[in-house]
């Protein structure tokens, strides 16, 4: 049994520029924990990660770890070599594993064109020997195996021809393979897929030395971690847990301390209640409630539309029309993004576009933005749409510029549903930035700050349609709160690109799946159900596929007709649904009322959890009775 390793930072400050990012922080990070640091971007994050991955200097302070302890840091945009292969680039590097596979391929090389050369032969069997010492041959396996899991099939392809993505995922690649004592990961999850998200995860989870990591990828970073660093105001605080334990303690810090506005003391409570609700919601028979979503009939989608529509009309004044697109078709070169595709956005709606790299979602938001033309058919726009569009380009901003000008440049005061006004100030500080830091000068500000205060003139235009691509790529996961707060109250129509599970999750009603070739699916529900979706039908093909195909016709003919009880059942479901819904509604209002008054509140405790029960019960009923009606 070897000793515990462990690494221990002292007494640490650093300075950039003028501003303070940390001062005086100590704390220690032993084998198996897995720590996820969390902060406001511009409070030194990726900073802190570099000094202990001692890639910088601290002004003051000092690492204390032992002699042998190996780092291996993966940066949010690696520095790679555009002129070597795959393979090779996972294998550069100075850990002596690396090293020595590099060695190994340049020998087997060597002795494959001069076979002859005992001398080759020679040194080929004592790398070899040092191979089984360091148990070379584990990692080198392991480095093909982790780049397949990763997405990477090519070995053999020069780094210069891959995409943005798989450049980070061979990046990735090249620090898991090397075995460290501690494993630090900025923003691991950027580019990779759901697929290649699980299996880090899977991974990452059975990984036995330390891990410090950086992530917006919330669901991430509640399952892999056991531990949560958070910077805030140049300390450093601890916590115990993943990110819902982090929430929790978060909340009660903020509420002792009593320093900051109301909104943003219960926000992380609001958070944790979401993660609760969300991962209740998910472990319930979803899919019956999905596929009633699916085929609900036009008297309900108009009846629904037309609530959504009179709150748009209320807040921000938009009409019935907002964008649709006719027979829309779009090509690139050999490329094909749409192809005659119909799509009509109405208000209220929340989309969420998703789909793999290169299937066109950025271009379907500048179609959408009136950015890029079509090629064919008609894009119409309302009369009352007013477009805010977050896109993953910066804009050019004026450096010299204090952030407050800035802002007012667009808007000195903004109206809200209610006919209150919010100055540009109390917008600043809604998001984030403290009073004291209102005039400092967009130069100062970090690249994550100056993201951050983009966003916020955005909605500084009091638009109607929100316009968002990636913003979970470079906003904190902080800022994402207060973003999805803010789009919760918000009553126009959103449509985002994302590939982050937790924010489409609280953000978007509806998907448009684009699967490339043109070809677009839509889906009403949330992105992990989708994915349970996605994963339960693929799992069934499988399942066909062995039975035999006359065994799938006859179970597909025996039942085709409702009898007369279920015929007067199905003509009166809708309207049972409906009612229990409604009162279960009703109830919500009545709890939120109820106060102190213990027993009325367990009364309606029990029924909620009654009419719940029943409304499930509906629901499977309501599936099982349209499958047969629809035959």
């Amino acid at each position: 049994m070897g000793i515990m390793k462990s690494i221990s930072i002292e007494q640490m400050t650093k300075t950039y520029g003028e501003k303070q990012l940390f001062q005086n922080i100590t704390f220690s990070i032993s084998e198996k924990e897995r720590v996820g640091l969390i902060g406001i971007n511009g409070t030194g994050k990726s900073s802190l990660l570099k000094i202990v991955a001692g890639l910088d200097l601290p002004d003051e302070g000092e690492i204390i770890a032992p002699k042998d302890y190996r780092i291996a840091y993966s940066a949010q945009s690696p520095e790679l070599n555009q002129d070597l292969s795959v393979l090779e680039q996972v294998f550069e590097g100075d850990a002596p594993v690396l090293t020595l596979m590099r060695d190994y391929e340049e020998i087997l090389m060597k002795v494959n064109s001069n076979p002859e050369n005992t001398s080759l032969h020679e040194t080929l069997f004592s790398i070899q020997k040092r191979m089984d010492a360091l148990n070379g041959w584990e990692a080198h396996t392991n480095a093909k195996t982790i780049l397949m899991k990763l997405g990477i099939e090519n070995f053999d392809k020069k780094m210069g021809e891959l995409s943005g993505g798989q450049k980070k995922r061979v990046a990735l690649a090249q620090v898991l393979i090397q075995d460290p004592d501690l494993l630090i990961l900025d923003e691991p999850t950027n580019h990779l897929d759901f697929e290649a998200v699980k299996w880090l995860e899977d991974y990452l989870t059975r990984f036995n030395g330390a891990l410090l990591l950086v992530t917006h990828d919330r669901y991430f970073l509640d399952k892999v971690t056991n531990r949560m660093f958070e910077l805030d105001g140049g300390n450093l605080y601890s916590y115990k847990g993943n990110y819902a334990d982090f929430l929790q303690a978060k909340a009660i810090r903020e509420e002792n301390e009593a320093a900051t506005i109301d909104k943003q003391q219960n926000l992380f409570r609001r958070e944790l209640e979401w993660m609760r609700r969300g991962a209740k919601a998910r472990s319930t028979k979803q899919k019956a409630r999905i596929q009633r979503f699916d085929s609900l009939d036009e008297k309900l989608s108009s009846v629904k539309s037309k609530e959504k529509l009179d709150m748009a009309l209320k807040g921000s004044r938009l009409g019935k029309q907002v964008f649709e697109l006719l027979h829309a078709s779009k090509h690139f070169k050999d490329k094909t993004i749409l192809n005659n595709f119909d799509l009509l956005v109405k208000p209220g709606d929340r989309i969420g576009i998703i789909g793999k790299n290169g299937t066109g979602k950025s271009t379907l938001l500048n179609i959408l933005a009136g950015s890029i033309s079509l090629d064919s058919g008609e894009r119409i726009i309302g009369q009352t749409v007013k477009v805010a569009y977050y896109t993953q380009e910066n804009e050019e901003m004026d450096l010299t510029k204090r952030m407050i000008e800035y802002l007012k440049e667009t808007a000195e005061v903004i109206e809200t549903a209610d006919g209150k006004t919010i100055s540009a100030a109390q917008m600043l500080e809604r998001f984030l930035f403290p009073m004291h830091t209102h005039g400092t000068i967009i130069g100062k500000l970090s690249g994550g700050e100056r993201r951050r205060l983009y966003l916020l003139k955005i909605l500084m235009g009091e638009p109607n349609v929100l316009l968002l691509d990636e913003p979970t790529n470079d906003l904190d996961t902080q800022t994402l709160m207060v973003l999805e707060d803010y789009l919760e109250e918000f009553n126009g129509v959103v449509i985002t690109v994302s590939h982050d599970r937790y924010f489409l999750d609280k953000v978007a009603q509806t998907l448009l799946i684009l699967k490339g070739d043109g070809v677009i699916d839509s889906y009403y529900g949330n992105y992990s159900e989708y994915l349970e979706v996605e994963r339960a039908e693929e799992q069934q093909q499988l399942k066909v596929k062995k039975e035999k195909p006359q065994e799938i016709v006859q179970e597909k003919t025996k039942k085709v007709k409702l009898s007369y009880n279920e015929q007067r059942e199905w003509a009166s479901i809708d309207e049972d649904i409906e009612k229990v819904e409604q009162r279960l509604s009703d109830i919500e209002g009545e709890l939120a009322q109820s106060g102190s008054d213990f027993e009325k509140a367990n009364a309606l405790m029990k029924e909620q959890e009654e009419l719940n029960e029943r409304l499930e019960y509906l629901i499977e009923r309501w599936s099982y009775l349209s499958e047969i009606a629809d035959q």
